[in-house]
């Protein structure tokens, strides 16, 4: 009888680490086919740090490892980006949470379905130039403020803002700026007055000295000052019938974001660098390092809504808007946390 060849233990030890190596990498095999591979998100202002997980899912690959080809559609507000889905322009939006409040109060329902901020990440702020003697709220008075766009969150916390100075949203002009140049431009050249933005634009006016922040929900901390809770932000939302019709399509958009999510915890400033685009940099590479570590905290560990989120996120709407009627809104429908759980899971984020 012939016998094999002995195992070198050069051989038997090489094998056993790729075992152990492949045993300690997530299964990326063996999951179920998304339904729909082609895949369109909306997304306003995609070079914000309030999207980065988008971005780094996107960069590295992640949505590719999933099945899916990726088409993102980038708007200059979160408003315009919801209009693209809601029209049909787009399958999902990359958006805030808030959004399927509005929606649904509008008898529209759309349901979020993994978290990628848990912190707004947006400060508000008065300009140096033509308000460099403010004291209150109350010299906002007639004065134009500027937005990512109507309707945005950003609009949303500078009415928040402006009714927790005793002031209300018609007693201010409010002008869609973006969330880039367009917004850095129109400060410091004095179009606008003060600025509701999310970084790296708020932390570079900030440290330019062009800008006095008053309210900032970048921090955790700063995000329960002004909301009273956690408040769930930047999120992948769609209409509960595409969930409901492609539930394979957002297990794999989950599992990609997730998966960004977890790179995050441990990059470093290089890695952010080597992963976004040059553009998002604004020409200053120093002050975007600076703007990631002021948001890193605020970035969702494992996708997850916190259970008080969303509660937190219709009294803060409901302040802001008397068409939305808490009592109307059913929260259960406008997330779920089921496939961000199996993306946890499997990526041990």
């Amino acid at each position: 009888m012939s016998r094999l060849p002995p195992i070198s233990r050069r051989v038997f030890t090489s094998s056993t680490i790729l075992a152990a190596a492949a045993l300690a990498l997530p299964d990326l095999r063996a999951q179920p086919q998304p339904e729909t591979k082609k895949i369109t998100i909306a997304v306003g202002g995609k070079a914000a740090f309030y999207y980065l997980p988008l971005t780094i899912s996107e960069q590295l690959g992640y949505f590719k490892a999933e099945g899916l080809a990726m088409e993102i559609q980038d708007f200059p507000g979160g408003a315009k980006a919801l209009q693209a889905v809601v029209a049909g322009s787009a399958d999902i939006c990359s958006g805030a949470f808030e959004h399927t409040l509005n929606l649904q109060s509008k008898n529209q329902l759309f349901q979020s379905f993994v978290l990628q901020g848990r912190a707004p990440q947006i400060a508000f702020g008065v300009s140096a130039k033509t308000l460099p003697n403010y004291k209150s709220i109350a010299d906002l008075k007639g004065r134009r403020i500027g937005v990512s766009a109507p309707g945005s969150s950003t609009h949303m916390i500078a009415t928040l803002v402006l009714s927790r100075g005793g002031l209300s949203a018609g007693d201010a002009n409010f002008v869609g700026v973006g969330t880039s140049q367009g917004a850095l431009d129109a400060l410091r050249f004095g179009q606008i007055d003060a600025l509701s933005n999310i970084d790296p634009v708020m932390t570079m006016l900030e440290q330019k000295g062009d800008v006095r922040i008053i309210s900032d929900t970048r921090t955790l901390k700063g995000t329960a000052e002004v909301f009273g809770g956690p408040m769930p932000a930047a999120c992948l939302y769609a209409p509960l019938e595409f969930i409901r019709k492609n539930p394979n399509t957002c297990q794999a958009l989950a599992h990609a974001i997730v998966r960004g999510l977890k790179w995050l915890q441990t990059a470093g400033p290089g890695d952010i660098i080597k992963a976004v685009p040059e553009s998002y940099f604004l020409d200053d590479r120093a002050l975007y390092l600076a703007s990631f570590s002021k948001v890193r905290e605020s970035i969702s560990l494992d996708g997850l809504i916190p259970e008080d989120g969303p509660r937190t996120a219709l009294n803060a709407l409901a302040s802001c808007d008397a068409s939305i009627k808490p009592d109307r809104i059913d929260l259960a429908k406008t997330y779920t946390n089921n496939f961000a759980q199996r993306a946890k899971e499997r990526f041990k984020a």
